[in-house]
């Protein structure tokens, strides 16, 4: 079967959420040709069973919880190699497209071929804007403003709000550092070059690692507003308030400032963002044990 667009949902249980995504691709399809391919990744018998009952015409692979990079990559490896295949999209199971959505994409991604990457603007529950949709690579003092809560209260000075690229409105279109993992439109050459994405995050960062890849690579990575899609944040991982989905979250902020920022930062500088980081991770296991939550 020939296709120039390959789209990726990686599940772990949320089956109902995984239903919804796959209803919007049927409803909502790219005018291209498009393949739609499950990757479940240790997810209870009910989730590909349902996969394979309600949607025969979706390519479903299944695996073991191998975590979501390598999940990812068992469709990007192969795509990579696929002469057809022009596109590839990595789509969250917690989303739903909307009409034109990926044709939006698709037309911006195909507009310069120098863009490598396309994310689309990402709305929540209530309707709100997702300001994960468009980011810049966190410094160290926009990352404490962002987990703080400073950096997103009202009139907060550039230099805390950095991190949800402020320079950039929710409905402009314009280059940015990162789009959300939740939607990313990738150029089969890109992927070629850059590589996939990094199995050494399990669960978390591995998206904004991949953007930073890309613009090392010289790939403009894009913001586009004319695609719209509704992103149930943290839908696809229930658990992810326990321990194990803590730790994995707060070991990717260290691999990532480890690998791209720590070598050009004093010692005293890295020290401070480690003990940051582990200082956060504690805090967050606490309110974890008190079932509490916490906005990323």
């Amino acid at each position: 079967m020939k296709f120039d667009l390959e789209v990726v949902v990686v599940s772990h249980g949320a089956t109902d959420l995984l239903r919804n995504c796959l209803n919007s691709l049927k409803e909502y399809p790219a005018s291209v040709r498009m393949r739609v391919t499950v990757v479940d990744s240790g997810s209870p018998v009910e989730t590909p069973t349902m996969v394979e009952s309600e949607f025969p015409e979706v390519r479903l692979i299944r695996l073991a919880n191998v975590g979501f990079s390598a999940a990812n990559n068992e469709v990007l490896r192969e795509a990579a190699n696929e002469a057809s295949c022009c596109m590839i999209l990595l789509l969250n199971p917690d989303t739903e497209v909307r009409p034109g959505t990926i044709d939006a994409a698709v037309q911006r991604l195909k507009s310069d071929r120098q863009i490598g990457m396309v994310g689309v603007r990402l709305v929540t529950a209530d309707g709100s804007f997702d300001h994960a949709s468009k980011r810049a690579f966190p410094t160290p003092l926009a990352a404490l403003a962002h987990f703080t809560g400073l950096g997103r209260m009202m009139g907060a000075p550039k230099q805390l709000t950095q991190y949800r690229a402020t320079w950039l409105e929710e409905d402009d279109p314009g280059q940015v550092d990162a789009v959300n993992g939740a939607f990313m439109l990738v150029r089969r050459e890109a992927v070629e070059q850059v590589g996939p994405l990094d199995e050494g995050y399990w669960l978390y960062m591995e998206d904004l690692d991949w953007c930073r890849r890309f613009n090392d690579s010289g790939w403009t990575v894009f913001y586009e507003p004319a695609g719209e899609a509704l992103h149930i944040k943290g839908g696809s991982s229930p658990e992810r308030r326990r321990p194990k989905q803590e730790i994995a979250f707060h070991r990717g902020m260290g691999r990532f400032y480890r690998r791209f920022d720590a070598p050009e930062n004093p010692g005293l500088v890295n020290l401070a963002v480690y003990l940051g980081i582990a200082a956060k991770l504690a805090i967050s296991l606490l309110i974890t044990a008190g079932g509490g939550s916490r906005d990323r």
